[in-house]
């Protein structure tokens, strides 16, 4: 007759430790992922929200007569990474009176900065520094004449 190793037994103390170690890898990643969510966070979006919900309807009032006015805009970085802007209505270039141009990165990290901007003889404008390399969210301010748009990009 053989015989058979004893069969441990499945304690409270096996239990513990298996809920203990489950726990302990579900709080561990849960603060590690808030601390990424935390440093990574750029701030806030506006100063106060009450005021900036008040003036939303004014906010798409604008937005409609910009959009009637039928304006193209459009951002990129040149081989040096100057930033140019160029406007069009109804498929014809519009040569664009000035600009104002803020820059920031998107999730905050950097604080943003307004570059100056320049006629390049064409009707458009062009940046008088080059942007470093990333992403970039771009704020525009643009004017033709009398009119006004606004309008945000984003550029690599």
């Amino acid at each position: 007759m053989s015989t058979l190793p004893a069969k441990k037994l499945f304690t409270g103390w096996h239990m513990t430790a298996i809920l203990v170690g489950f726990f302990a890898i579900v709080m561990a990643v849960n603060f590690t992922m808030a601390r990424l969510a935390y440093s990574t966070f750029g701030g806030k979006v506006v100063e106060n929200s009450y005021v900036a919900s008040q003036q939303y309807n004014d906010l798409l009032a604008r937005a409609e007569v910009q959009d009637q006015m039928g304006w193209t805009q459009s951002v990129w970085l040149d081989r040096t990474r100057h930033m140019r802007i160029t406007l069009g209505q109804g498929g014809r270039p519009l040569a664009i009176t000035s600009a104002t141009a803020i820059v920031s990165h998107p999730l905050g990290s950097v604080p943003s900065r307004t570059l100056t901007m320049v006629r390049d003889g064409k009707g458009g404008m062009i940046s008088t520094a080059p942007l470093e390399q990333g992403r970039w969210r771009v704020d525009l301010i643009v004017r033709h004449d009398a009119q006004e748009a606004r309008y945000r990009s984003d550029v690599r």
